[in-house]
C-alpha cells in the first residue's frame, strides 16, 4: 500500500502554531507518511503586522514555507489544521482559506478524509477548547473523520487537552509537552488514515 499523504495546513502570527505544526509535520513523517507542510496566506495590513516585532519577524522567518492550496486538500489523505485561537474561534487567516473550499466541498472532495486541529492562545483559558470544536464543526460539513488525541498516550495526561494538541502562548514557544502531543497527534491521524486506506484497498 502506498504511505499515507498528510497535509499540516495552519496559521501562526508568532511562531507558537508554526512550531506545534512542524512537530506535527514530524511526527506524521516517523510515522511514514508523505508530508506536505504548508501555511495559509497572511490578511493582515502590513501595518498590523508591523506594529508586533514578534509577528513581523515571524513572517519574515517563514516565508519559505508554501501557501496551502485546494491541491493540498485533494492530495491528502489526512489534514491537521493548527490555528491561534481567536475570541474562541480560529484565525481569520485560516477561516480565509477554509472559506474558499466551497467547491472542493460541492464535488465531494473532502469527504472521507481524516482530520485534526491543534491550536494555541495567549492565556490557558483562551478559548482552546472551543477553537477545536468549532473547526470540528467544518469537518462534519466536510463528512471528515475527525481523529481528536483523546486520552491516547501518557502525554496526553500531560498536555490536558483531548479535543487536540494546545499551547498558552504567553508562556514562551511550545516546549517538550506540547511538541510531544502534536507528533502524538499527528501519528494518530496517520495510523488511522492508513487503516482507512488499507480498508478500501482491500
Amino acid at each position: 500500500m502506498e504511505p499515507v499523504n498528510v497535509a499540516v495546513i495552519y496559521y501562526s502570527s508568532t511562531g507558537s502554531v508554526h512550531a506545534l505544526a512542524q512537530a506535527a509535520a514530524e511526527g506524521a513523517a516517523k510515522a511514514g507518511a508523505r508530508v506536505r507542510l504548508r501555511r495559509v496566506a497572511e490578511t493582515a495590513p502590513p501595518e498590523a503586522i508591523a506594529a508586533n516585532p514578534d509577528w513581523g519577524r515571524h513572517a519574515q522567518d517563514s516565508a519559505d514555507i508554501a501557501e496551502a492550496g485546494h491541491d493540498d486538500l485533494i492530495w491528502a489523505d489526512a489534514v491537521l489544521f493548527g490555528t491561534p485561537a481567536r475570541f474562541g474561534n480560529p484565525s481569520s487567516q485560516l477561516r480565509a482559506f477554509i472559506d474558499t473550499t466551497g467547491p472542493l466541498w460541492f464535488t465531494g472532495k473532502l469527504t472521507d478524509k481524516v482530520y485534526s486541529a491543534f491550536t494555541a492562545s495567549n492565556t490557558a483559558h483562551g478559548g482552546q477548547e472551543s477553537t477545536l470544536l468549532a473547526l470540528a464543526n467544518t469537518f462534519c460539513h466536510w463528512g471528515g473523520i475527525i481523529v481528536p488525541p483523546g486520552y491516547t498516550d501518557p502525554i496526553q495526561f500531560q498536555s490536558g487537552n483531548p479535543y487536540g494538541t494546545s499551547h498558552v502562548a504567553a508562556d514562551g514557544l511550545p516546549g517538550d509537552v506540547a511538541l510531544h502531543a502534536a507528533r502524538h497527534q499527528a501519528r494518530r491521524a496517520v495510523d488511522t488514515a492508513a487503516l482507512l486506506k488499507a480498508g478500501r484497498a482491500a
